[in-house]
């Protein structure tokens, strides 16, 4: 499950590259996945996997809860006032509104959905520690698909760099392979 580069995945043909202009791209990792058959979507493998794909393991769970707890007490997850509000969705233009499978603004866990097409889909949430958007492409190759996992974040305040800086080792070396490894899994149980 490894970290690619940004110049790989900024060569994809991704509307994320032109949407999220100007906000910083944290991260990218991709897993390859077998390819049993030709034309198999995003959007079809998110159908196929109950709306869960990515199925985190107990330990992410745990991570998940305490750092969603920690959050609450320390009030980091309460929304921005709306006036600082910058939703990625105010950047939708009416082509991506009608080319979403699902309309911005839906809840997918913390997050909500920004737009969904056949094999991209951007989710971001936006508290006291990051706006941040997270992006899931899928990209079939002669051999193989490969599932890219894109972090953008930017910034809210001075908590951002420090709060990213202490959560990153956690995220890279826990967490995303974890997530990484629930989808080759959801993928190997539905296309297998």
């Amino acid at each position: 499950m490894p970290q690619v580069s940004a110049r790989e995945f900024e060569r994809l043909p991704l509307r994320a590259h032109t949407f999220l202009a100007g906000v910083p791209l944290h991260d990218v990792w991709a897993i390859d996945l077998p390819r049993l058959r030709a034309g198999i979507t995003l959007t079809e493998f998110v159908r196929a996997s109950g709306s869960r794909p990515v199925k985190p393991s107990p330990v992410v769970r745990v991570l998940l809860t305490f750092r969603f707890f920690v959050g609450r007490c320390l009030g980091w997850d309460r929304e921005l006032e709306p006036a600082a509000r910058d939703t990625f969705a105010t950047r939708l233009t009416i082509g991506d509104r009608s080319k979403s499978l699902v309309p911005a603004g839906t809840p997918q866990g913390p997050f909500r959905v920004v737009y969904q097409f056949e094999n991209e889909q951007l989710l971001e949430i936006i508290n006291r520690t990051a706006h941040a958007a997270a992006l899931s492409a899928l990209v079939e190759t002669p051999a193989a698909y490969r599932f890219y996992f894109g972090v953008y974040v930017r910034p809210v305040g001075r908590l951002t760099p420090i709060y990213m800086a202490v959560i990153d080792p956690v995220r890279k070396f826990i967490v995303y392979p974890s997530l990484l490894r629930s989808v080759r899994q959801t993928w190997d149980q539905n296309f297998g």
